[in-house]
């Protein structure tokens, strides 16, 4: 599914939040989507712990920059976004590993959106880590 498709149908709940003006809890939030899908193939082949990990670290990107940008410090942000990217480098990594089971070309294409959100969390980062 392509992003404008799948934006289409994220909820106005979503959408109307303050939360989905930061690009990168939206690519995060659709790749969780994504990460489903390709979860469910590597579950297929019976790698029930790669599935797992690569699922969890995945969903940690969009609901620790969600957890971090409900709180008020910048110094909170900023630490919240930091662990977001821990976890968008862990789903890169494991992405990379299930490429024999997904196929380069999607394994290919979700490493290039990590990379994507990757860039955007060390924005914010240093943006925020100059406001405190």
């Amino acid at each position: 599914m392509r992003f404008k498709e799948w934006e289409q149908k994220v909820p106005k709940q979503i959408k109307n939040d303050v939360i989905w003006k930061i690009e990168a809890y939206r690519l995060s939030l659709y790749l969780s989507d994504l990460s489903w899908v390709d979860s469910s193939k590597i579950i297929s082949n019976k790698h029930f712990a790669l599935a797992d990990q690569l699922y969890r670290s995945v969903g940690s990107i969009s609901a620790n920059i969600t957890e971090g940008f409900s709180r008020l410090s910048n110094k909170e942000k900023a630490r919240f976004c930091e662990i977001a990217l821990g976890s968008t480098r862990e789903a890169r990594d494991w992405y990379f590993k299930s490429r024999h089971i997904i196929g380069d070309e999607a394994s290919q294409a979700r490493i290039e959106m990590l990379t994507s959100i990757a860039k955007l969390l060390q924005s914010m980062i240093s943006n925020l880590r100059t406001l405190y």
